[in-house]
């Protein structure tokens, strides 16, 4: 059996694999991200799976991609969890963009970003990929992505810069109490997913004029300090995956285009086309 995983902070999607390519099961864990997780956590999430764990003896090799694996530190954590539960697997654990890049089916150059609950960017050779930006994680980087979007909704609620009745609409589907908020941010696990959740509200109301601001805004970052530090973005089409990115993909239209830039694909679940990948090498 060949295991191939897509993960995020928030999810992470699992398919099984015969030999012959026939998908033996799919399946779903939280996120495995070795650089908000730890140890211990990580292994629960995996070992919650009944599928994952039932089959754990089964397991010959795994492909796993996932956010916080672009260093060698992210991905050692990962390979040693795996590594006590899946005892008979040759391992290989990559960074998510590289699992982007394979979702579109080229061997084309391209720039892949992700929007998610995180954001990341990288440029792909056809073979490589290549970084610009080390990511410092969800405090001050991730443009564009939920937990971006989240942290904008808070800040704005309460600097009062948020329409009325839009803020009246955001207190009445979430607590928005000061000490639910610090207690989330600062106390619980998954601070990111929390304001990932809370971003979701900016796209269920992207139609009001305070949301498409909100919105493009933070494209327009993503795109000023991530996508424009390749020079080889103003030639090359500019490839998004994510569930943010599919949900903004107007959005993201009208953003490349004042920037002038070539907009390629955008594929919300990309382990689907990652596992078409690897039958295809089998």
């Amino acid at each position: 059996m060949i295991l191939v995983a897509d993960s995020g902070s928030t999810k992470t999607s699992w398919i099984a694999l015969a030999r012959n390519g026939q998908h033996i099961f799919q399946t779903e864990t939280q996120g495995l991200n070795p650089g908000v997780f730890t140890k211990e956590t990580l292994y629960e999430r995996v070992m919650g799976s009944k599928e994952l764990a039932k089959a754990r003896e089964k397991v010959e090799k795994i492909f796993f991609y996932g956010a916080g694996c672009g260093t060698e530190l992210g991905k050692n954590v990962l390979a040693e969890v795996f590594r006590t539960i899946f005892t008979k697997a040759d391992i290989h654990v990559h960074e998510d963009t590289l699992a982007a890049a394979k979702a579109l089916q080229s061997d084309d150059p391209a720039i892949i970003c992700i929007l998610g609950t995180g954001s990341n960017c990288s440029y792909y050779d056809g073979e490589v990929l290549h970084q610009k930006v080390i990511s410092l994680g969800y405090i001050i980087m991730d443009d564009a992505s939920g937990n971006f979007y989240g942290r904008q909704l808070l800040r704005d609620y309460y600097y009062n810069k948020m329409p009325h009745d839009l803020a009246a609409k955001f207190a009445s589907e979430y607590d928005l109490s000061a000490e639910t908020i610090v207690r989330n941010l600062y106390k619980e696990e998954n601070p990111n997913t929390y304001l990932a959740e809370l971003g979701k509200f900016i796209i269920l109301n992207k139609d009001n004029a305070y949301g498409q601001k909100v919105i493009l805004e933070g494209l327009r970052a993503f795109t000023e300090n991530h996508i424009l530090q390749f020079e080889e973005s103003k030639v090359i089409p500019i490839s998004f995956v994510g569930s943010i990115a599919h949900f903004l993909k107007d959005e993201i239209k009208i953003v490349m285009k004042e920037y002038g830039l070539k907009l390629g694909k955008i594929v919300r679940h990309p382990i689907l086309s990652v596992a078409e990948y690897h039958i295809k090498q089998l």
